[in-house]
């Protein structure tokens, strides 16, 4: 085989294995747009996790229900099941396999489903309008951060069969809820510092 054909096979498989494997864009190539859009996004996070105490102290009322870390744990689950909460979605360190594409359509999918839940409840508990419309913020922002950075529209939004019945079922509901939005929280301020730093 000729030597030159032997160069020219070599180069283009190992351009091709560069292309695959080129690095995540860095912060610094992403439009200033997209760095405003992810700094008014944690602002309103934070602002979140500000708030959920209040909002927990003013809509659940049955006692042992605390967000503190409690012994009722494995019960606790079983009755997220029960009622059909989803859980949010995973958010994980940029990687080739977790693309900031990945990243920024589950802080959104998570937002929505937050606000769907939130808005299910909001129909037998006073008090959950501010979450709300904070939680439509934050989307709002994170649709931004999507348009700035010609990021994909793909959804991955999860099916919402959630109609909790009776006082009890309420209760327990908004309590996981909130406890669930919290810890989605504390990883939307970790995955908008890493995509901002």
């Amino acid at each position: 085989m000729n030597t030159f054909i032997v160069a020219a096979v070599l180069h283009v498989f190992l351009c091709s294995l560069l292309v695959q494997s080129a690095p995540i864009s860095s912060p610094s190539d992403l439009p200033p747009a997209f760095r405003e859009a992810a700094a008014q996004a944690k602002t309103l996070v934070e602002k979140i996790l500000r708030d959920i105490p209040a909002v927990h102290g003013a809509t659940v009322n049955t006692e042992g229900l605390t967000l503190d870390p409690s012994t009722q744990t494995e019960n606790l689950q079983m009755m997220a099941t029960t009622l059909r909460i989803p859980a949010a979605p995973v958010l994980k360190p940029l990687s080739e396999r977790f693309t900031l594409d990945v990243c920024v359509s589950r802080m959104a999918a998570g937002s929505r489903l937050y606000q769907g839940l939130l808005g299910v409840l909001s129909e037998s508990l006073d008090g959950l309008t501010d979450l709300q419309a904070d939680l439509r913020d934050l989307l709002m922002n994170i649709n931004k951060m999507k348009e700035a950075a010609q990021l994909s529209s793909s959804s991955e939004d999860q099916n919402l069969d959630f109609h909790p019945q009776g006082n009890f079922e309420v209760q327990v509901a908004i309590h996981l809820t909130l406890k669930q939005l919290r810890s989605f929280c504390h990883d939307l301020i970790r995955s908008l510092r890493a995509v901002r730093s």
